[in-house]
């Protein structure tokens, strides 16, 4: 079982080089999960009132076979691969014009909405059979394991417009983090990000703030970001590949 949702690169999902920001098409992934979830009655507000529970993103992670530009329309197709344990993965694919130009990833983890606590998925019976089958990938996220070495490059205060309904930094927020500490607007457009993981590992709110640091190894970009408490709270890979045909988005 499968959902799709169409969408269209706008203007406000581009970067300064018409190519769809990182976080963008993050957003286009959540959205899409959103509503197959509600298709399944396993939303956020039916999750809520039945269950006392709510879905955390854990990790995500997407790959691009080829950029994406300004006025592309793209169809998602989700699924997931069944409930186990607490953790359960949600898997995507990606088109433009019916040609597969990527995919993606999830892990989600089922929570007590008072106390956070992480609970087992066994207990859905909304989720039975509902699995995409033959559909499901077999690539697993496991936790990232970055650089010994990272250079600090900016202390990053986090606001309101950062945060959502949840009360606390919206997940497609830190891909920006990542993508500003990384400084790919001094890249030249020459490049685009093909493949990135996010690693969700505790939640931050308005009035706090992140030191971000970064670092590179064998060919990937690493970015932390670590609170007050010096741990951290996200951690981020990033894949850049050449841009062979850019397309000016103005």
């Amino acid at each position: 079982m499968y959902h799709e949702k169409r969408v269209q690169v706008e203007a406000r999902d581009t970067d300064l080089f018409g190519l769809c920001r990182p976080s963008s098409l993050l957003d286009f992934l959540q959205e899409t999960a959103t509503e197959a979830a509600d298709a399944l009655h396993v939303g956020r507000e039916e999750m809520i009132e039945k269950h006392h529970m709510f879905w955390m993103l854990a990790r995500m992670w997407y790959r691009l076979d080829r950029p994406l530009f300004w006025k592309d329309v793209l169809t998602v197709r989700t699924w997931h691969r069944g409930s186990k344990g607490a953790s359960m993965y949600r898997d995507f694919d990606l088109f433009r014009e019916g040609e597969p130009v990527g995919e993606a990833v999830s892990v989600w983890v089922l929570a007590d909405f008072t106390t956070h606590r992480l609970c087992r998925l066994e207990t859905l019976q909304e989720l039975e059979d509902t699995s995409g089958g033959s559909l499901c990938k077999t690539k697993l996220l496991p936790k990232l394991r970055l650089p010994g070495s990272l250079t600090p490059v900016e202390q990053r205060s986090l606001h309101y417009s950062d945060c959502d309904i949840n009360g606390h930094v919206n997940n497609v927020r830190y891909a920006d983090f990542a993508c500003d500490a990384l400084r790919l607007d001094q890249m030249g457009g020459g490049s685009f990000v093909s493949s990135v993981q996010l690693g969700y590992l505790k939640e931050c709110r308005a009035g706090e703030s992140l030191r971000l640091s970064t670092g590179t190894f064998d060919g990937t970009w690493y970015v932390q970001g670590d609170g007050p408490e010096e741990r951290p709270r996200f951690d981020a890979a990033l894949t850049l590949s050449p841009l062979d045909n850019p397309r000016n988005g103005a």
